[in-house]
């Protein structure tokens, strides 16, 4: 896993890592956004199966300064939020981080970061991984029809649940995903730690000692 780096030094990074260029013939690059407040396991499951199913070069994790559609969603830091998401796939070299709305703050566009990424990765093929639940949503999201110029779609869907395709948006490209579809939700995980109750089986160890250490989620004193 590693961060990713500012634009000026991107070039070098990619080489380095790689051993390619950035403008390089285009390869597979997934996003999957999220306030991750805290990251579970169910983020990470959604990130390795579009990974493997959609034969993903790289999936880029990149934590909301705040969700345009959940304004009151995100009650930790940004830098809080940013470490959680570090301690919990540092081990594993598939899953890079994007703070770029982090360091953006205000409300998190996935146009605004469309856009950003596409700059990066001119050549490249961008694919921004929803879960099935945000296709009935995505005629509310800011400019779709231009996000859908520069980026598909990957949605994940529960085996033998369909989910219905959303409205018509002029050159949607959607392509499904077999999810293993945990039914956690991060306001239940701040909920259990306000309770004292156990975070294990529910989120990476290295982001429960991090919760524990900081302090997280609880009342105030």
């Amino acid at each position: 896993m590693g961060e990713l780096p500012g634009r000026v030094a991107w070039e070098t990074f990619c080489f380095l890592s790689t051993g390619r260029s950035p403008y390089d013939a285009g390869v597979k690059i997934g996003f999957l956004g999220g306030s991750f407040d805290p990251v579970h396991f169910g983020h990470l499951l959604a990130a390795q199966d579009a990974y493997e199913q959609h034969r993903l070069d790289r999936l880029i994790l990149v934590p909301a300064a705040q969700a345009p559609l959940k304004l009151d969603e995100a009650k930790s830091s940004s830098a809080d939020r940013l470490a959680m998401l570090r301690e919990a796939t540092v081990w594993d070299r598939r899953f890079e981080i994007s703070d770029y709305e982090l360091k953006k703050g205000g409300i998190s566009y996935t146009i605004d970061s469309a856009r950003h990424f596409r700059r990066i990765f001119p050549n490249d093929d961008l694919y921004w991984v929803i879960g099935g639940d945000q296709l009935p949503k995505l005629h509310l999201w800011k400019e779709i029809g231009e996000l859908a110029k520069l980026v598909q779609f990957i949605f994940l869907e529960r085996p033998g649940f369909p989910i219905k395709a959303s409205q018509n948006i002029p050159g949607l490209r959607l392509l499904r995903c077999d999810g293993h579809l945990l039914a956690i939700s991060s306001t239940e995980l701040r909920e259990r730690t306000r309770r004292n109750l156990s975070l294990d089986y529910f989120v990476p160890h290295k982001a429960i000692v991090y919760i524990r250490d900081k302090g997280l989620y609880r009342d105030p004193q």
